[in-house]
């Protein structure tokens, strides 16, 4: 037995030390070059691809199955002679033994110049397309079946489901790898190069060290992109799950885009695959982007469907103004520290074609919104936004006014205070002023119509307070929709000092000219308030209510004034007439029929009031006001005029009558008395808007009719006087007529 044992042990090792010279003499004496073409058609017939070696083939055998190629390059059959990839050396080995188990155990696996080159043609069509596909043959033969004769029976053999083939590499290192890609139809080029690979041990279910380098670089934008990537890959096969721990990629940005500027970038976090459950997540995100950094978690469900994703953001406070020009971006312009502290909380949901963010808790500046933004639909831009804000100022983040408007407004204003200070004066005693000729609008584009019309949005926004037009508004709410062009403003109102106003209308952008329809209400608001808003010296004080219903149509401040056609009504009431002395106009009337002169020097004065009111027709920006009435102790005014909004001018005839207070008045040659009770004294009120009734004179022209009629009056009395009841009333009516006009 021993014998037999000793006899066995020699005869194995034997067996072994053959094997050991069989290999020995394979790998030194058989030379794979010699068999290039052999290897070359094998690639065409199993492969189905145009393998070419330029370079030398180095190989072993046992116990490492090993591989070395040099310079070698590969096409598809199709395409030949024009190779998609190429490399400069590959070398590889494999155990032997383990692969008679399905074990694949390799050594260093090292790939270096790697050069891959994707394409697509003219006509759609990849060159990778074509790889493992054999040509079509010029003519397709076809062998007609003999009548009667049977159809050959065709087996259908039922694979055995693979078992999984066991990997394990010591590690894996690609130097100085390029892929390219082209697109020939819309000429768009994208490139990773210098690509540089290395990991750990390569094994199921444990973690394998990976690093990657490379430069990214695309010619629509000009744009080139560093990058570094590091983490644990782990892959779990059997449970299909696949993940990337602590996971760090960081780089720089430059190009086109940038304008010059660089953007530094990190991203960290965990990221999970598990195709079993079809889900993905990134846990632990931890994102920068020069000033800005950001905390968050996503998670994808569904992959095999419409992937549902969900998740939350958080971005710590930064400088938006500052990091939107560290990207080479403009904001526009709006007031100096305006977006300098801007934060974020807000919960993410989507799909591949929409996106929200709920339970928003935005921080911008001195204000805080919460709520919900959502794109509905990308391809078609679908705005959804339901916010609430404590305050808001609209003002600070609005451009400054152009150039053109600014030149227009002081070229209004130097010929306002100009004929002002006529006006004050001369208290009266000058020529009316000068109608306006300037024209008080800009003619700069006012609407962003291309974008308008594309404009889907459906927003209801609430605020605190609001700051627009210098005008605090408190409890403001705006409710606004747009689609396929027309924008619907359904309710824009809010508190106003002690008062209120709500507007709604449209803006139709879908025809050449863009239109607009406002209705408008405000009720018991102080004029003043909104004419300072506006830049202008208000001439009146008062609360106004006012109800309006207005079209215009064009795309400048000038269009729409110069279109505007419509009706509006209202009311001021406890008012003042700034720097406007009715009484010293009165008072100038009477004296002249009194045949006196003014003793007093005349004076800048209010005129306080009960009510002014009157209705407004606009007829392409010229409003006509036919019963403007005002309400002044002792006396009421009438007017009837119109106000070019054009040129923001007037032209009144205002008429002021006595109606019973007969006190002293401040000048011994205007005392009124009982006479002058029920006469109309006529004024002219002609100028800049703004003047009111600063612009109002004696109206020379109609005191003639006054001063007949109270002739025509005086003697009219003689004549009840002298002839008494000694004639009849109609011959007394006959003689009165004959005196008056």
């Amino acid at each position: 037995m021993k014998a037999f044992g000793k006899i066995l042990g020699l005869v194995l090792l034997g067996l072994l030390l053959i094997i050991v010279a069989l290999g020995f003499a394979l790998t030194h004496l058989f030379d794979p070059n010699d068999y290039k073409d052999e290897i070359r058609q094998i690639a065409r017939d199993k492969a189905h691809i145009e393998l070419t070696l330029n370079g030398d083939i180095g190989w072993s055998l046992f116990p490492w199955l090993g591989l070395e190629l040099h310079d070698a390059s590969v096409a598809t059959l199709v395409k030949p002679t024009e190779p998609f990839a190429d490399l400069q050396m590959l070398g590889l080995s494999v155990r032997v033994l383990p692969l008679l188990r399905r074990e694949v155990q390799m050594s260093d696996v090292r790939v270096e110049g790697l050069n891959l080159r994707l394409t697509r043609d003219k006509d759609g069509h990849g060159n990778w397309q074509d790889v493992g596909k054999v040509p079509a043959p010029a003519t397709a033969a076809t062998t007609p079946a003999t009548p009667g004769e049977p159809a050959p029976e065709t087996t259908v053999q039922v694979e055995k489901p693979a078992q999984p083939v066991r990997l394990d590499i010591d590690s894996l290192t690609v130097n100085n790898a390029r892929v390219e890609y082209n697109d020939e139809q819309t000429g768009k080029q994208f490139s990773a190069e210098s690509i540089q690979l290395s990991t750990g041990p390569v094994h199921d279910s444990t973690n394998i060290p990976v690093k990657l380098t490379a430069f990214l670089g695309t010619n629509q934008p000009v744009l080139r992109v560093r990058t570094e990537l590091n983490g644990e890959l782990r892959f779990e096969r059997a449970l299909q799950r696949y993940k990337f721990e602590d996971m760090k990629l960081s780089g720089e940005v430059a190009g086109d885009p940038l304008q010059g500027k660089t953007m530094t970038f990190a991203a960290q976090g965990q990221l999970l695959l598990d195709k079993a459950a079809n889900v993905a997540e990134w846990t632990g995100i931890k994102i920068s982007a020069n000033q800005l950094r950001a905390l968050g978690e996503l998670k994808v469900n569904d992959l095999d469907k419409t992937p549902q994703i969900s998740g939350g953001i958080s971005i710590a406070q930064f400088d938006l103004a500052k990091f939107v020009d560290s990207i080479g971006q403009k904001l526009p312009a709006m007031a100096e520290g305006s977006l300098s502290k801007v934060e974020l909380v807000s919960r993410v949901a989507g799909t591949p074609t929409s996106v929200s963010f709920d339970n928003i808790n935005l921080k911008i500046d001195d204000s805080t919104f919460s709520g919900r933004i959502a794109v509905e639909d990308f391809a078609k831009q679908s705005l959804r936004a339901a916010l609430k804000a404590d305050t808001f100022n609209v003002d600070r983040y609005l451009p400054p006014k152009s150039a053109e408007a600014n030149s227009a407004t002081q070229v209004r204003q130097a010929e306002v205070a100009s004929t002002e200070a006529d006006a004050m004066a001369g208290a009266g005693s000058t020529p009316l002023p000068e109608s306006p000729t300037k024209t008080a609008w800009s003619t700069e584009r006012l609407l962003p119509v291309e974008r308008l019309s594309k404009l889907d949005v459906d927003a209801d926004l609430t605020f605190g307070q609001l700051t627009l037009d210098k005008l605090p508004i408190n409890n403001a709410a705006l409710k606004a929709s747009g689609q396929g062009g027309l924008l619907t403003l359904e309710n824009l109102r809010g508190d106003l000092y002690e008062g209120n106003f709500e507007a709604k209308g449209t803006l139709d952008v879908r025809q050449q000219v863009p239109a607009l329809n406002m209705q408008t209400r405000i009720s018991k608001v102080p004029v003043e308030k909104i004419l300072e808003s506006q830049g202008k010296n208000p001439p009146v004080k008062g609360l106004v209510t006012l109800n309006s219903a207005l079209t215009g149509s064009g795309n400048s401040q000038k269009a729409l004034i110069d279109s505007l056609n419509g009706t509006a009504s209202f009311v001021i009431n406890n008012g003042v007439l700034l720097n406007a002395n009715l009484e010293q106009q009165l008072c100038k009337g009477i004296a002249t029929l009194n045949r006196k002169t003014l003793s007093g020097e005349p004076r800048g004065k209010d005129t306080p009031f009960q009510e002014l009111k009157g209705n407004l027709t606009f007829r392409n920006g010229v409003a006509s006001n036919p019963d403007l009435k005002v309400r002044i102790p002792g006396m009421t005014v009438n007017g009837d005029g119109d106000v070019d909004l054009r040129v923001l001018g007037m032209d009144y005839r205002v008429g002021i009558i006595v109606e019973g207070d007969t006190s002293a008045m401040p000048d011994p040659a205007c005392q009124v008395g009982d006479k002058f009770v029920g006469v109309e004294w006529p004024l002219r009120c002609r100028g800049p808007l703004e003047l009111g009734a600063k612009a109002c004179r004696l109206d020379n022209e109609r005191m003639g009719q006054v001063a007949s009629k109270m002739a025509g009056d005086k003697i009219s009395e003689k004549i009840d006087e002298k002839l008494g009841d000694k004639v009849s009333p109609e011959l007394k009516n006959a003689l009165k007529g004959l005196f008056k006009r």
